[in-house]
């Protein structure tokens, strides 16, 4: 049965002497500490969670739960990703799943653990010739990117991570480990599936379908001249819907006078093929054109980018129709060091209706993310440049996996139509938010 709404909230901090005799904790002060609350965008280094649990088995995150519930906040960590820091609490318990990060390849599916990097996933899944369609970067973690649906470069072809969760164990708010699948707790594996990280409970492992590896992936990158921005997006607009789903590309629009314009992405196929698909494109519009021909584990790391740690700040808006490119383009001018970088979706991801999983943006486009470096020194400026940028895009929505804390009405951005059947999950599953956090999916 879910939980019940409880009477009366617990009085007093959590005993962490009584936690620290069941589970590995470190508190300020410890040696490790302070390596142990790093994540990956330095600009969070300043938060101080009262408490660290480095969890190894689900009973760890059972225990941890329970001592903290309702006495301080509590958030998971898988990868340490989130874009607005929010796996370190200040003041409250961070559940570190970091050793629970097992990959086991059994047949046709894959149990991974909540720590599992991405990295780890390719590298497991690859070896035994199965693929799993996630994201790109080599340390992002596979709990967050599932839970807020997991765009990545096979989506087209494959769809979004979430699409291929076939169970997922869960510590809910009440310390008791769930299984939740269609046939078990199915409003909560229905929320898990694109609901957001952070939300309804902690995972701490998950069970996916997997596909067979393809033998060939080509992948590409297209440069064009300066000035031709508004072109390139334009035919990027018109060509990539109608492209076959094998075919995944992202447009990049980067910020300068004038504002530039790349292209990149892959196949599922041999380069010939490729060719062919490309040739649609670059028959209209004048660039540059390279083209490799891997294998799966070798084009999921032609797309790894780098593991070091990033100080930036970002946000997101969804693509749902073509836009005039001018719109992009001229709230980028002279803006360098930020880019606009739009993620193409459609082919499997769309043929998922959008209230089958809590994924809401089934029928866009792309993914539009705004990105900009940013450290000490700049942070403030570079903050005010991404906020005024995105409104200046005038587009609607959001990816919560592009977490913002600035975004307007942030809950119809990232959830549209499912927004109220995610609050009423909450309200089964978490009634007292004791997952409660700045973004959280509180109850209706």
């Amino acid at each position: 049965m879910p939980p019940s709404t409880s009477v009366s909230a617990p009085s007093g901090p959590p005993d962490w002497a009584a936690l620290r005799n069941k589970v590995s904790l470190l508190l300020p002060g410890d040696s490790g500490y302070d390596s142990a609350k790093r994540v990956f965008n330095p600009a969070f280094d300043g938060r101080k969670p009262a408490a660290i649990a480095k969890c190894a088995k689900p009973e760890d995150v059972q225990a941890a739960v329970e001592a903290a519930a309702r006495r301080v906040p509590i958030a998971a960590r898988s990868g340490g990703h989130s874009y607005a820091g929010y796996s370190v609490p200040d003041g409250g318990l961070m559940i570190d799943l970091g050793e629970m990060s097992s990959v086991d390849v059994r047949g046709e599916r894959a149990v991974i653990g909540a720590g599992a990097k991405l990295k780890d996933v390719y590298a497991k899944l690859g070896g035994a010739g199965r693929c799993l369609p996630a994201g790109s970067c080599p340390s992002v973690g596979i709990a967050g990117l599932t839970l807020g649906g997991g765009i990545g470069v096979l989506a087209r072809k494959y769809g979004l991570t979430c699409d291929h969760l076939v169970s997922a164990q869960v510590v809910t708010a009440d310390g008791k480990l769930r299984t939740a699948s269609a046939d078990s707790e199915p409003e909560l594996f229905w929320a898990l599936r694109g609901g957001g990280g952070g939300n309804f409970g902690v995972v701490t492992s998950f069970t996916f379908r997997t596909d067979p590896s393809p033998s060939v992936v080509s992948v590409f990158s297209l440069r064009f001249p300066a000035g031709s921005a508004n072109e390139v997006l334009a035919e990027w607009q018109r060509w990539l819907p109608e492209a076959p789903p094998e075919l995944w590309a992202n447009v990049v629009l980067s910020g300068g006078s004038p504002v530039g314009a790349r292209i990149s992405g892959c196949y599922v196929g041999d380069s010939a093929s490729l060719a062919k698909v490309l040739d649609q494109l670059t028959g209209k519009i004048n660039g540059t054109r390279t083209v490799k021909q891997l294998d799966y584990l070798g084009a999921m790391k032609y797309f790894s980018g780098s593991e070091s740690r990033q100080s930036f700040v970002a946000s997101s808006r969804i693509l749902s129709e073509p836009v005039d490119p001018a719109k992009l383009t001229s709230i980028l001018d002279g803006r360098r060091g930020m880019d606009l970088l739009v993620d193409g979706l459609g082919g499997a991801v769309a043929d998922v209706a959008p209230d089958a999983t809590a994924f809401w943006h089934r029928k866009a486009i792309g993914s539009v993310q705004i990105y900009s470096q940013a450290d000490t020194r700049n942070r403030s400026a570079a903050t005010d440049s991404v906020a005024e940028v995105v409104t200046g895009l005038g587009l609607g929505g959001g990816y919560v996996n592009y977490i913002d804390p600035a975004l307007p009405d942030w809950m119809t951005a990232y959830y549209g139509d499912n927004a109220t059947r995610l609050k009423q999950v909450a309200k089964t599953y978490d009634p007292d938010k004791v997952f409660g956090f700045a973004q959280a999916v509180t109850p209706a």
